[in-house]
């Protein structure tokens, strides 16, 4: 993640929240609504701003969340006992408006029916559940002068694709190429008229979420000027996908940020 550098939150708190509303927006796709006294802490950037969610464990009564807001908030999980601890995920603003905080989670299940913690917690939230959010920022930064912008995403790049294109001035151009498990997922949302926005779908098909996108920017007839890239989602599609425009796009690396945000084939811890 060279030149990496994230823009920092505004007066981070670690807040406590709760379920007002959930809704399965697509085929793979539901909504979580959260709302609450603590919202009213929140400071909204736009963009990818992303955070730190903290979600009960099966059999706890209540939330035990930690209290430190910077780094030292791992330290101090880490000293919670396994079975007080939270799961903590890592989730992206799909929308903001007072009194309430939308996020999206892309939800998977098994052939036997099982999940891992975020996905059973979208699926069967009840509106007064509490979770816990730490702001954490916004991963989108240009440092370097570009002409254009190019998004790279799988579907769970998609509220940061979604948040970037609503944040990017009117007169901004660029390319967003998402990757996303069926067609019904396209989400609408509001993008500069010199942005274009291509999807491309797996359609059940078997393969590594995020080689469709990557074969997509490698066949995509990129515009001719400097570029800010920024790519996100499974690990290999950031990486290759940066790999692929330093070694044959020539894009200078301080013009790419990368993030990976999952692994295929490891679950979270």
């Amino acid at each position: 993640m060279s030149n990496y550098k994230i823009r920092k939150p505004v007066d981070p708190h670690v807040l406590m929240l709760e379920v007002t509303g959930t809704e399965r927006i697509s085929p793979n796709v539901v909504r979580v609504t959260l709302g609450g006294d603590g919202l009213d802490r929140f400071t909204p950037l736009g963009y990818d701003q992303w955070f730190r969610l903290f979600l009960a464990r099966p059999g706890q009564d209540t939330l035990k969340l930690p209290t430190r807001t910077s780094g030292l908030w791992y330290a101090q999980y880490l000293a919670t006992a396994k079975q007080k601890r939270p799961y903590v995920r890592c989730y992206t603003v799909r929308g903001h408006r007072p009194g309430a905080l939308d996020v999206d989670f892309v939800v998977h299940v098994d052939a036997d029916g099982h999940s891992g913690p975020a996905s059973s917690f979208a699926l069967t939230a009840k509106p007064g559940e509490q979770v816990g959010l730490l702001d954490q920022g916004c991963g989108y930064n240009p440092r370097a002068d570009h002409e254009w912008t190019l998004l790279v995403a799988d579907e769970t790049g998609l509220p940061a694709v979604a948040g970037v294109c609503e944040s990017l001035p009117a007169d901004a151009k660029g390319i967003a190429i998402v990757e996303l498990p069926s067609l019904e997922d396209k989400q609408d949302f509001r993008a500069p008229a010199g942005v274009e926005i291509v999807w491309v779908s797996r359609d059940g098909a078997d393969g590594v979420p995020g080689e469709l996108a990557l074969e997509t920017l490698r066949k995509t007839e990129l515009p001719a000027g400097d570029v800010y890239a920024y790519l996100v989602g499974e690990s290999a599609l950031a990486t290759g996908a940066r790999r692929y425009l330093v070694g044959e796009r020539q894009v200078p690396k301080q013009n790419i940020d990368f993030i990976g945000y999952w692994r295929h084939g490891h679950a979270a811890m």
